[in-house]
């Protein structure tokens, strides 16, 4: 079993570059599925969640090459629709939750898709209502196999277009239901849809290939079908969710930490949610640096009420980072409260940092209360393990700024989700090591 033993109290400093956007990846990758022509997409991250994804790609009979360490091209050109209905696919896409949004393209192309049960975090129900609902909308048909748990997905005659109104704002779902309409047979209109800054690559990328999209960015999609989807090039934005982690990073040792290319521009209210926490930042130009020489004090409403921070779908504050927020308010001067509407589990990770010496009172699943300490009392060090990815680097934040040294195990979550994490962090200044017990 491998851990990171982490030594606290060394402050980081100098400059780095976020890895390409993980929930980005698990969309366009699957994009390759929709033409038989070339597609080249760069910036992708060395993360485990993708590597299965792109495993699974070159199983289902993708020609896959790497260009470079971060660029791939990909031909669909011989696809094997056999190796679907495996013991082996299943299995496969049963470990990556990311696996779902294979769906979408395989119909709108193929007319025939399988369902095993994902994987992904633990952080609460995560249902696909919204992925099955839209592809019934569109036509497709479901059998259902309940000795394996498996739904086949079929539309032998093709997809056909149609009006939707979702239930919820769902990234994935949105995602997956554009992807299928792309092909679909006469005009998709998708209202309440997500317009997250991933959703708006995927779309234009689509474009690039020959789809008909209009009312990118807004919650009103409307898509005119096309019969044939060429290849093309594409290249995904910085993760949005490390560019937070940085930035809490830098906050939580007193660091001064440049972070490059930030892609600034698709942030949204981020930059100015750390703001609120009273973090230094500076924008130059595509870089953010953030310097923080004394202690946050975190903001107030202006009627002086406690700050309250929760999460929205965009353009609000992504849940992804609301662990982080946490993480930093323990060692602000103030108080916030955190608000996690869309998953029951995920603040559960708060015990360890009470362990810690955090000031924390959960008042039920979805809400935590956070009494800064501003740095008056150090968090101490303590053995923990990851529950998620999130909050994995919740605690690897949380341990880099605890007097001893830490130790966190499950860090395969945190794996699935950060490139290498570890050294890129110990060129900062932190002291990060890698061990097996």
């Amino acid at each position: 079993m491998e851990y990171f033993a982490v030594e606290g109290g060394h402050r980081l400093t100098g400059e780095i570059t976020p890895q390409g956007a993980k929930n980005e990846a698990l969309q366009i990758l699957c994009t390759v599925l929709l033409t038989p022509e070339p597609v080249t997409i760069s910036n992708i991250p060395d993360i485990v969640d993708v590597n299965r994804l792109i495993a699974i790609l070159a199983e289902l009979g993708v020609k896959v090459t790497r260009d470079a360490p971060d660029t791939y091209t990909f031909v669909a050109d011989e696809v094997d629709l056999d190796y679907l209905n495996s013991r082996q696919y299943w299995d496969s896409a049963r470990k990556l939750r990311g696996s779902i949004m294979l769906v979408g393209p395989l119909l709108a192309r193929f007319g025939i898709a399988y369902i095993s049960k994902p994987g992904g975090d633990k952080i609460g129900r995560r249902r696909l209502d919204t992925h099955f609902w839209g592809f019934q909308q569109l036509g497709a048909k479901f059998d259902y196999d309940d000795s394996e748990g498996l739904f086949k997905v079929h539309a032998e005659n093709g997809l056909t277009g149609t009006y939707m109104l979702l239930d919820e704002a769902s990234v994935t779902g949105t995602a997956n239901l554009v992807m299928a309409a792309v092909m679909a047979k006469g005009t998709t209109t998708i209202y309440h849809a997500a317009c997250e800054p991933y959703l708006q690559q995927l779309c234009k990328m689509l474009v690039r290939m020959g789809a008909k999209i209009e009312g990118i960015g807004s919650n009103l999609l409307v898509i005119e079908g096309v019969e044939y989807l060429g290849g093309t090039t594409h290249r995904m934005l910085a993760d949005m969710i490390e560019v937070g982690s940085f930035i809490g990073m830098a906050a939580m040792t007193q660091g001064d930490i440049l972070i490059k290319n930030a892609d600034v521009a698709h942030l949204g209210i981020i930059p100015h949610t750390f703001q609120r926490l009273g973090i230094n930042l500076e924008i130059i130009g595509n870089d953010i640096r953030v310097k923080q020489d004394t202690v946050c004090e975190i903001d107030t409403f202006f009627d002086g009420g406690i700050l309250t921070i929760s999460d929205h779908p965009w353009p609000g504050f992504t849940p992804d980072l609301l662990s982080i927020v946490l993480v930093v308010a323990t060692q602000c001067k103030g108080s916030v409260l955190i608000h996690q509407k869309m998953f029951e589990s995920r603040l559960f990770f708060v015990d360890k940092l009470i362990d810690m010496g955090a000031q924390i009172i959960l008042c039920d699943p979805h809400r935590a209360t956070v009494i800064g300490q501003a740095k008056q009392q150090s968090l101490r060090a303590i053995s923990m393990t990851s529950p998620d990815i999130r909050a994995g680097v919740a605690l690897l934040m949380a341990a880099l700024s605890a007097e001893g040294t830490s130790r966190i195990y499950n860090i395969e979550q945190i794996d699935r989700g950060y490139q290498n994490i570890e050294h890129r962090l110990n060129a900062l200044g932190a002291k990060i090591e890698r061990r097996k017990e």
